[in-house]
């Protein structure tokens, strides 16, 4: 009998989570972003890092200071900028500062001119307020400290570099000064006014009516111009922001919503303007939700098109010519990936898909077919972001294996079409080392079986060390969200926590979510709590008929609708030992108007006052009285896309009812658990959820 190794849950804090990535204009190097925990502090730490892609030394840490994201190289390749929240820099803190103001533009809208004191008295005023997100920018052909460029009150949302790089276009709020007086007193305790339909965005909180522009920025001076006509607007427009990406042919393309009512909808439009404020144009026609514009060398654009009211349609790469749009991608019947961004290679763009539960790569050709790329991937791992040089020769991907961790690689350009991995295949980073060298990773294997006529698809994980023939392990159903989304073979602390401790996670991909084309997805629409039902029971029955699991001992967890879908499980089957639903939604009519997924709910559901069955067939509350299973409902206190009051009424209906049942809710967390402390905590509670109601946890070997 061998001992097992538990990861112990502390060593989250040497877990690195990867998330922005950039080449080179050259390809030589790549930046990027890795979040990190740092434990005295209890606070996620984000830095930048830049390592050449010929894997000839490890990464290099710029930043000292915490606080780095969305890095983007000069087109020379010689600086880098990104965004951070940082305390003025020196450069703007020193000096004459009467001085300063005599020099400040005059034009910058409201008296903010970038290089003025008014934000520097701010900060040095013993103002409680955090510092904004501002542009920074690394000189990296002559070292030092990242320099400020932009002092905006409000913080900068988003950036792009001019081709010229002397410029930068940013996105930035700019309140009026009776909307600056209103943000003021609310910082200050005061009360919130909500005049817009989209009353909160969950991330954000409580929205107001402050109007988000473009800005055109000086990279030396700072000093900025604001583009009068290129505004923003739309129900997420303080989630997804404008998207400003400068052209080759000096145009600068944004999405905004414009419509007589852009809170009632989810439609983006893609605009262009010139860099001086002139000749706005309208690409698109109202009707599509558009997103991630990218321009091509010749000055012709590609962008990602939703259906905005039709969301089981999958997303497609549409290219637009000066003429008029079409779809690149529509033959695939395959989604654009949440991390698929363009990146265009002479007459060809590249993009991530959803793909038979594979996140994948598609090349896609202006007058040819989409076709399916670089099989060198494999079957046993993720690809979790992509980009592309400007000279196209080499192209950096993160990629996540369940043993190995989440990296970044580079490759080139010209071996993506390879079956085989390439030698130009390189791995770069080991970011999570001292956890996969320390502690048992899991064995992920894909599985499939029949449910409804239908072939479903999931992946097991499972210690390394464990027979998993012999029958007798304890099973944690772990269900994604969306439901619109998908599992494959990912790194995760979570995963590894439960394996090294004896349990075989599941984690099915059930009819409602995405990889497999529109008719799968469209399953779910409108009629949540049926056919993910039918999935998960059929999965669990499989992998016991297969000897791997025993089924007197299934637990759940899952977070946003993976909680919801637990409160099907728990009203309709006696499926679960033991359940731990996480942030859902349990009464969709209750639901509508206090979380932020209106437009979403009307779409599928239609109107609660209209279609009441609708809502009512949907939520699991009214069949609380079947509820028998112990549950373990969690909440975060600001999560405004699954409101804490949902988690409330599943909590309060089984305990009503003298089921064993225990609420937690995280103050100030949105829909995720981002500070460190809280995730282990969640770990040790789900664990001990698990060993409290676990019938077989006195007869369990370590072996």
């Amino acid at each position: 009998m061998t001992e097992r190794t538990e990861l112990p849950l502390e060593a989250f804090y040497d877990l690195a989570e990867i998330t922005d990535v950039a080449v080179s204009p050259d390809g030589d190097r790549v930046a990027f972003t890795a979040t990190e925990y740092e434990q005295d502090a209890d606070e996620a730490v984000a830095s930048l890092f830049v390592v050449p892609t010929d894997g000839a030394r490890d990464p290099h840490r710029l930043t000292t200071v915490a606080g780095a994201s969305s890095p983007a190289w000069s087109p020379s390749g010689d600086e880098l900028a990104f965004l951070a929240a940082r305390e003025t820099d020196v450069e703007r803190r020193v000096g004459w500062q009467d001085r300063a103001a005599d020099e400040d533009d005059s034009s910058a809208p409201n008296g903010d001119a970038e290089t003025g004191p008014a934000d520097d008295d701010a900060n040095d005023s013993g103002s409680d307020d955090e510092p904004k997100r501002q542009v920074w920018l690394f000189d990296l052909a002559r070292g030092g400290d990242a320099r400020q460029v932009t002092d905006r009150e409000e913080g900068v949302a988003e950036f792009d570099w001019s081709p010229d790089g002397d410029r930068f276009v940013i996105a930035a709020r700019d309140p009026t000064d009776d909307e600056q007086e209103y943000l003021e007193q609310v910082r200050e305790g005061g009360p919130i006014e909500a005049t817009r339909l989209q009353h909160k965005v969950d991330g954000t909180g409580w929205t107001d009516d402050v109007t988000s522009y473009l800005f055109v920025v000086d990279r030396e001076s700072g000093k900025s111009e604001r583009l009068d006509d290129a505004y923003g607007g739309g129900a997420f427009q303080d989630l997804t922001g404008m998207e400003p990406r400068w052209g080759p042919t000096d145009r600068i393309a944004f999405t905004s919503c414009r419509l007589e009512r852009p809170d009632d909808t989810l439609v983006r439009d893609v605009y262009t303007i010139a860099p001086d404020g002139s000749d706005l144009r309208r690409l698109t026609d109202g009707e599509w939700s558009c997103t991630r514009p990218s321009w091509r060398e010749d000055g012709t654009l590609g962008f990602v098109v939703r259906d905005p009211e039709d969301w089981s349609k999958p997303d497609e790469v549409y290219y637009h010519d000066g003429e008029e749009p079409r779809s690149l991608t529509a033959d695939l019947d395959r989604g654009v990936a949440r991390s698929g961004t363009i990146d265009w290679v002479e007459d060809a763009a590249y993009t991530l898909v959803g793909d038979e539960a594979r996140t994948r790569l598609v090349r896609a050709g202006i007058d040819g077919p989409a076709e399916r790329t670089f099989e060198a991937q494999g079957d046993d791992r993720a690809i979790l972001a992509f980009d592309v040089a400007d000279d196209g020769s080499t192209a950096a991907v993160v990629f996540s294996h369940p043993q190995e961790g989440t990296d970044v690689h580079s490759v080139a350009v010209d071996d993506l079409g390879a079956d085989e991995p390439p030698a130009s295949l390189r791995r770069l980073s080991a970011v999570n080392a001292d956890l996969t060298d320390s502690y048992p990773m899991p064995e992920a294997r894909r599985v499939e079986w029949e449910s409804d006529g239908w072939t479903i698809d999931g992946v097991v994980y499972h210690d390394p060390e464990i027979d998993l023939e012999d029958g007798s392990h304890p099973l944690v159903v772990a269900i994604h969200g969306g439901p619109l989304s998908y599992d494959e073979p990912v790194f995760s602390f979570a995963h590894a926590a439960l394996t090294s401790r004896g349990y075989v996670l599941f984690r099915p991909n059930y009819r409602g979510g995405t990889s497999r084309g529109r008719e799968f997805a469209d399953v779910l629409r409108g009629r949540w709590g049926t056919a993910e039902v039918d999935d998960v029971v059929a999965g669990v029955e499989d992998l016991a008929d297969r000897g791997w699991v025993d089924r007197d001992r299934v637990f759940g967890y899952g977070f946003s609708y993976g909680g919801i879908a637990q409160g099907y499980l728990v009203t309709q089957t006696d499926l679960l030992t033991a359940a731990a639903p996480e942030h859902g939604i349990y009464d969709l009519r209750a639901d509508f108007g206090t979380g932020d997924s209106h437009n979403w709910m009307e779409a599928d559901f239609g109107l609660p006052w209209e279609n009441p069955e609708n809502y009512d067939a949907a939520s699991a509350i009214l069949d609380a009285g079947e509820i028998d299973t112990p549950l373990l409902v969690t909440a975060g206190g600001e999560d405004w896309r699954c409101p804490p009051s949902q988690s409330e009424q599943l909590y309060t209906a089984a305990r009503k009812q003298g089921v064993d049942a225990k609420l937690i809710v995280y103050p100030d967390e949105h829909h995720n658990i981002g500070d460190p402390d809280r995730a282990i905590h969640r770990l040790e509670q789900v664990l001990a959820w698990y060993e409290t109601h676990d019938p077989g946890v006195e007869n369990r070997t370590d072996g």
